[in-house]
């Protein structure tokens, strides 16, 4: 979906974040330009690849389209969605993203322990549109 922000396939498949080498702050989105933490004079930053495991910290669902400027096919049925907020097991970052199709808020808990796999957010005839998204650890789909 957005150029960077993942890489890899299956057990490869990682987030990608950036560390400031003066403070080691994480972040991801990805940040090239300086460091976000207002307490650090700033320092280089390196690409790093983010932990691939962490534990849910919040989640809901979609069950409603959502208004503009979401862009949606107002022509195709809704899909509800599951949403997880995730904290990532070594960085502390809590992430948004989807969950697996089939995963709802009833098969989910607070600090279940989740991990990121790659996922379709949208394809047409012509393009896969892919993205990350969080599946509940031993599932597999």
């Amino acid at each position: 979906m957005v150029e960077g922000w993942f890489a890899g396939d299956g057990e490869d498949f990682r987030l990608i974040g950036t560390r400031c080498s003066a403070c080691t702050s994480v972040f991801f989105p990805r940040e090239d330009a300086h460091c976000r933490n207002p307490g650090c004079a700033g320092g280089d930053l390196e690409e790093v690849p983010l932990s691939r495991r962490g534990r849910v910290w919040s989640f809901t669902d979609s069950r409603h389209r959502p208004p503009s400027p979401y862009v949606t096919d107002p022509e195709l049925p809704w899909e509800p969605y599951t949403l997880v907020a995730v904290e990532l097991e070594s960085e502390c970052l809590v992430l948004l993203g989807q969950a697996v199709p089939g995963v709802t808020v009833a098969d989910l808990t607070v600090g279940m322990d989740v991990e990121v796999v790659p996922g379709v957010l949208h394809e047409d005839a012509e393009t896969i549109w892919t993205t990350w998204q969080w599946r509940p650890t031993g599932v597999t789909a």
